[in-house]
């Protein structure tokens, strides 16, 4: 009897087993989590400061009882520094943009005036500011873009005689024209961007009335090469699948 009834239990057991097993659920299959890319957002506010080198070629005409006399041409070149500060949205790869960009300069030169040789013509531009609009496209932190819209310079002229150095003429104006430009920006942090920028402006001509009453008609244009760096408040990084 007790043999019988262990054997009986041993079948149970045994046969148990594979109805246990059944009855166990099948792991579910689990998708991997989709990968996730941080793409670079150009869009929001900056300010930044810039510096570099530019140049102006000025063209010097005097007026005469005869009409206009050419008087040379020289070339104004110096040191700039200053500021910038505009806001972009980005749509995809493309980013738009407005910026204006205020600085100091010290663009200076003189020629030999052609009208007996007895004078300098001397020039300088000791400020300008530049209003435009930008388009650039993106490759995730780098964009290349280009610029055009307003410029306005701050002139100034003088007569120096070249026996003694004395000044017998001086004038300054203020003068607008158009600019145009390109330049390529890596953001190097989420926030934080550096820039290499190329800007022309055409600054046409105008007459200019001296001190001395003399009246000389001036055209100028002028090419600047700046370094930038800007700090820029908005999304930094953005999600994409």
């Amino acid at each position: 009897m007790k043999k019988f009834l262990l054997g009986s239990v041993a079948l149970i057991a045994l046969g148990a087993a594979p109805a246990m097993a059944a009855d166990l659920a099948a792991r579910p299959y689990a998708k991997a989590p989709p990968i996730i890319a941080a793409v670079y957002d150009w869009s929001g506010f900056y300010i930044g400061a810039n510096g570099g080198w530019g140049t102006s070629r000025k063209s010097w005409d005097f007026y005469t009882v005869g009409g206009l006399a050419a008087e040379g041409s020289h070339d104004a070149s110096g040191a700039t520094a200053g500021g910038q500060i505009g806001y972009n949205w980005q749509a995809g790869s493309w980013v738009f943009g407005l910026e204006a960009q205020g600085n100091w300069a010290d663009f200076k030169g003189s020629n030999v005036t052609l009208l007996g040789g007895l004078f300098d013509n001397q020039s300088r531009i000791d400020a300008f500011g530049l209003f435009t609009g930008r388009v650039g496209y993106a490759w995730n932190n780098a964009l290349l873009y280009a610029k055009g819209g307003a410029a306005v310079v701050n002139d100034k002229y003088d007569f120096i005689r070249r026996a003694d150095g004395f000044v017998t003429g001086t004038a300054s104006e203020t003068r607008w024209g158009a600019a145009v430009g390109a330049g390529f920006e890596y953001g190097f942090t989420p926030n934080w961007s550096f820039a290499v920028e190329y800007d022309h402006l055409f600054l046409d001509k105008k007459d200019v009335t001296f001190t001395n009453t003399a009246v000389e008609r001036i055209k100028q244009d002028a090419d600047i090469v700046t370094a930038r760096i800007n700090y820029r408040w908005g999304g930094p990084v953005v999600a994409r699948y």
